[in-house]
Parts: C-alpha cells; structure tokens; sequence
C-alpha cells in the first residue's frame, strides 16, 4: 500500500513515524516549547535526527476547550516554518481545518492536509470549503479525521453508543464525498480521532477493535501519543503520580503506538519519535526472525 501525496509516494508496508511539531502556544502538551520558528524548526530538525518519517506541523490547538484562530493568524505560526521545511525533501502534513489555510500550504508545496473536521468546516455559509481545495489540487495526501462535536466543548459530551460503528460510519460517508469529487483514493488516509470526544473505555474499545476499520480499504494514521486516557489507565496504585502528567505519558504512548501497529495502523503520529521508532524496530526483528516466519506458514 502507498500513499500518494503531492512530492512523495509513501511506502506503507512498514509502519511509518510521523514527527508533530507544534508551533503554538498552547498545545495540551508542548505548547509554547516550540512557538517561535526557530524553536520549532530546530525541534523538527532534531524528531527527523530521531528517525521520523514524515513531520505533522500544526499552528492551532486543537485540545479540548480550545480557542479557535483566525486564519491570518494561523498562517503567521505557519508560513516561515512550511517555507523552509519545503525544502527539506521530506513529506511535510499540515494540521489545519480551515480552507484558506489549505490553500496557502499547499502553494507552499506542503504534501498532506491532516484534518480533525474531515474537511466538513467551510469559511462561511457559502464560503470555500476543505473538499473543495483538495479536489482541486492534483495530487495532495488527505487524512480524514472522526471528531465527535468540537475542540471546546467534545470533552463536556462524549459520545454514546457502539463508538467503532459510529467512526467507521462517518469516515466511510466522508470518503465517499471526497471520491464523488474525483479525489483519487491513494490520496486518502483516515484516523479514528483518539481523544476526540470520546470516553476513556470509547478510545480504547477503538484500540482493540480498530483492525475493523481496515474493510474502509485505506490507510490508518492513529494518534494515541501523551492522551489523557493513558494517562488514566496507567496511573500508579495508592495515588503515586496519578495521572501521569503531559511528559511522563511516554512508555503508555509507544505502548499504544505499537499496539495500534499491530492491529493495522500504517502510520502513528507521536511526540516522542526516538523511542517510538526503537520500538517499532523491536517490532519488525520479532516479525521478519525466521522463526516467526515459519510460524506463520506452518512449517515450523
């Protein structure tokens, strides 16, 4: 399986590492580290130093209870970091929901649209849409994303009911829009949205179950990196750093990231690149070892 996207076609068949980098003030859990351009140019440099495979660079949080920007105001985080990571030959995703911020990226030469809306927010009721701007780009990559409600108020009421069904069912009608435009589907990649909107026992029922999602026929880029459900799950017994704060979530989170492999993701996207890639070459020994191999075909 490949993922085309504007400069690169990627190679799924082994899971890739997608790098985030915040250039923001007020991520839930990096924010202001890398708000300036050259902090967060020097913090992309040192998550590819580290084995990402491509870089996700977002200039808006969209953590629960966000704030939203304007787009002027995005595209001033954004812009001086796009315009030289452009330049870095390597595969470079936009977090963003907004159309006009698409459009300017993607000018930039920026080579996937990373979308927690799925490309539904449109600049005013008549106004361009994110579908829009990437059917009428050639050649894009696309992650359509489930969100159940919105950034400030999806923690206040979560969902109900069977969470795979209702994911597996938005995504699918999201996919269908987008092909109805004539979007390619090796443009496309989805992402059940761990965190967004859901309850602890809904995100990890989505872990456990989320090898279902693969009959969609696309790629999955899941984001369980520092979440606050592994922070629940793994805090400590007798109240000993319970939870676990922002940068302590890390071996929940390569945990997670290889769980999510193991049941299908093609891709992860995490903070902690470094022990998420030493994970997932511990992975791929016990997969290709002669003896697993023998396993799987019954010749052992």
């Amino acid at each position: 399986m490949h993922w085309q996207t504007t400069r690169f076609d990627i190679d799924l068949t082994r899971p890739k590492v997608m790098g985030i980098v915040n250039v923001t003030p007020d991520s839930f859990s990096d924010g202001a580290q890398h708000a300036a351009p050259n902090e967060a140019l020097a913090h992309a440099q040192q998550l590819l130093r580290e084995g990402a495979d491509l870089l996700d660079i977002g200039g808006e949080s969209t953590r629960p209870g966000a704030v939203p920007l304007s787009a002027h105001e995005e595209l001033a985080r954004l812009m001086p970091v796009v315009q030289e990571v452009v330049h870095w030959n390597v595969p470079i995703s936009i977090d963003t929901y907004k159309p006009e911020v698409m459009q300017a990226v993607l000018d930039a030469g920026a080579d996937i649209i990373n979308d927690v809306w799925a490309l539904r927010w449109r600049s005013g009721p008549a106004g361009l849409a994110g579908q829009d701007v990437i059917a009428r780009h050639p050649r894009c990559g696309v992650c359509l994303m489930h969100m159940h409600g919105e950034p400030r108020t999806m923690q206040l009421s979560p969902m109900t009911g069977d969470v795979l069904a209702q994911v597996g069912a938005f995504l699918s009608e999201e996919v269908q829009h987008l092909r109805a435009l004539g979007v390619a589907s090796e443009r496309i990649a989805l992402d059940p949205g761990i965190g967004f909107g859901k309850t602890v026992a809904q995100n990890f029922d989505l872990l456990a179950r989320q090898s279902e999602l693969l009959a969609l026929g696309y790629p999955l880029l899941v984001g369980w990196s520092r979440k606050s459900s592994l922070a629940q799950v793994a805090a400590l017994p007798g109240g000993v750093a319970c939870p676990p704060g922002q940068h302590e979530r890390m071996v929940p989170s390569v945990a997670a990231a290889l769980l999510a492999v193991t049941r299908g993701a093609s891709m992860v996207r995490v903070h902690d690149v470094k022990e998420t890639v030493q994970a997932l070459k511990v992975l791929d020994a016990i997969k290709h070892h002669p003896q697993q191999r023998d396993n799987m075909t019954g010749t052992a």
